[in-house]
């Protein structure tokens, strides 16, 4: 069975399993997210049936695979002979869904949680306390080693700040000198013949 289903502005032919991108729709990846602006239900026969009192009770349900964003766009304006130039970027939001069932009476499938499987904290839970034991070990012998640190800084703080020398200017050229390599440039320089 198919519907065209329409989110976004767009229409979009879909059927169960199938991966679609649309615009961006609110919704965490795993979430189950329910179309029902049906245009069209369509079975394995020739016929599609269109009719509205139908059609208002139909429902697509999906599930949020993935939020991204899509290629660039450019946008690039420009007034000749006016030396107006502006250059932007754009790049849409999209949500990418995979169909997980067309529904003519708009009932929410029964989906297995596909997450469930991945959580299996029962034997994360045996591991930590061993591992909380041997940091707690180890914060004990750093809290002594701590005051001995905070003794040997106690002197030096008590130690009298080192004077700072006074900088020296470097002796600048004076401007006589200046004035003199000037006129001596001038003396060498080659008179041309009037």
């Amino acid at each position: 069975m198919f519907a065209v289903i329409k989110t976004g502005g767009k229409q979009y032919k879909v059927a169960k399993d199938d991966v679609i991108v649309v615009e961006s729709l609110a919704g965490e990846p795993g979430a189950m997210v329910e179309l029902d602006s049906v245009l069209m239900l369509g079975g394995d026969g020739p016929n599609a049936d269109t009719d509205t009192a139908k059609l208002d009770k139909a429902a697509v349900f999906a599930e949020v695979v993935e939020q991204k964003r899509g290629g660039k766009v450019v946008v690039f304006k420009k007034k000749r002979r006016h030396n107006y130039r502006r250059k932007k970027g754009h790049r849409q939001h999209l949500t990418v869904l995979r169909i997980l069932d067309v529904s003519p009476t708009g009932t929410k499938p029964k989906v297995a949680a596909k997450k469930a499987p991945a959580k299996e904290p029962a034997p994360k839970e045996e591991a930590k306390p061993v591992a909380e034991e041997k940091p707690a070990e180890k914060k004990e012998t750093a809290k002594k080693a701590a005051p001995k640190k905070a003794e040997s800084e106690a002197p030096a703080k008590k130690a009298p700040a080192k004077k700072t020398a006074a900088k020296k200017t470097a002796a600048k050229k004076s401007p006589a000198k200046k004035a003199a390599t000037k006129k001596k440039a001038a003396k060498s320089k080659p008179k041309s013949k009037e």
